[in-house]
């Protein structure tokens, strides 16, 4: 009895290390996005303890004041959990293997994984262990320290494009008033190296923001600056400019709505967020046909040449704004992003469809359509006149 007990601790304890191992090489050496339930676990008890301090009624001064150290604090979280997973792992080993008592076993396990050598065992096999746990230790330590510069690096890369983008649509960011400015500088024809410019952004972000999943929630340098706002403002922009803006086809932009839709799906998809991958061009979007014939009339205002089809114009932008209407909703509310027009300042179509902290740690949100997206099966169809229809090309 005493053999099969001491069996069960050791395969016990091995298999509470290598989920700590296989925790840090996914979040930290694998490069692509593959979710490690201990780091989502970890990151979503940190949230519930800043959910827990910011109350229901929190200012979004206050939101986003106390939200700027969720990312950096789950981050030495995820290190702890790791190092403590190590711990108790060894120390069920060390039991196994007849290192008594607990205590004994545990102080060796807490000396070895902390390089401290304040406890030994005179006994062969537990004190070559004594030796991988330290160099388990320190890998996992010296894996943060690399993983770090990294972060910081995809975070500056994202965060220049998105600072520059309140030169050219305001704060908030608003993609009437980005195309309204480049036509009163008469730069219209500088729009398809903005299209190219966060289109290549889309991609980057589709990869760190998986691979290096923290960033996501990362919050920017100013507080009304956010990654989702301003992606959600070019798409927004790009949307507008095919559907209602008179003047040649722009491939450019549809190239970038295309990028970056697909780029909000996967970054949502890793988090299980819920989105429709199937949308369907007539299926109903939060913008109304009211804030889009606003948008014309101003941008009209403005001495832009809008297209006479107006309702032709309200069916293209609908069109392409289903494909990504649910899901850039949703991030913005997964990272609490400041008001923004088209973007922040409104919930998805429907509540089952609705992202909420409460509905995440329930567990709520199926994950069946998010493995399919996962694989490949992306079934998204695209706009009426990205299919080819009404005479245009495929895209």
């Amino acid at each position: 009895m005493r053999i099969a007990a001491d069996v069960v601790l050791i395969v016990a304890g091995a298999a509470v290390t290598v989920a700590a191992l296989l925790s840090a090489v996914r979040s930290m050496i694998l490069p692509r996005g593959v979710p490690s339930r201990l780091a989502r676990t970890v990151f979503i008890l940190t949230r519930l303890l800043f959910w827990l301090r910011l109350g229901r009624a929190a200012s979004y001064e206050r939101r986003d004041r106390i939200m700027s150290m969720y990312a950096p604090i789950g981050l030495l979280a995820l290190l702890g959990s790791w190092l403590v997973s190590t711990v108790i792992g060894f120390t069920a080993i060390y039991l196994g293997l007849g290192v008594r008592p607990l205590r004994t076993a545990f102080e060796l396990s807490g000396s070895s994984v902390f390089t401290l050598g304040t406890t030994t065992s005179p006994h062969l096999v537990p004190a070559v262990l004594t030796y991988g746990e330290a160099g388990l230790g320190l890998l996992l330590l010296t894996l943060l320290i690399t993983y770090l510069p990294s972060i910081y690096t995809a975070f500056s890369r994202r965060e220049l494009t998105v600072t520059m983008l309140e030169v050219r649509a305001g704060s908030p960011p608003s993609a009437v008033e980005l195309l309204i400015r480049h036509h009163r500088i008469e730069k219209t024809e500088r729009l398809r190296e903005l299209w190219q410019q966060w289109e290549g952004w889309f991609v980057d972000i589709e990869e760190t923001h998986t691979s290096l999943a923290a960033l996501a929630v990362f919050r920017s340098p100013q507080p009304d600056h956010s990654w989702v706002t301003a992606g959600g403002t070019i798409l927004d922009a790009a949307a507008l400019r095919i559907s209602a803006i008179e003047g040649p086809r722009e491939p450019d932009a549809e190239l970038c709505l295309r990028a970056g839709y697909l780029a909000l799906r996967r970054i949502a998809s890793y988090f299980r967020l819920p989105f429709d991958p199937a949308p369907q061009p007539d299926d109903p979007i939060t913008i109304t046909r009211a804030e889009f014939d606003q948008a014309c009339d101003t941008m009209a205002e403005a001495g832009m040449a809008m297209k006479p089809d107006r309702d032709g114009a309200w069916k293209a932008f609908s069109g392409w704004r289903v494909n990504y209407d649910t899901v850039l909703l949703n991030l913005a509310r997964f990272v609490e992003a400041p008001i923004a027009p088209w973007t922040s300042d409104r919930s998805p179509m429907y509540d089952h469809m609705t992202w909420t902290f409460r509905n995440m740690v329930r567990g709520r949100y199926s994950t069946s359509r998010y493995r399919r997206f996962r694989a490949g099966h992306d079934t998204a169809r695209s706009p009426a006149h990205d299919r080819g229809d009404q005479g245009a090309s495929g895209v």
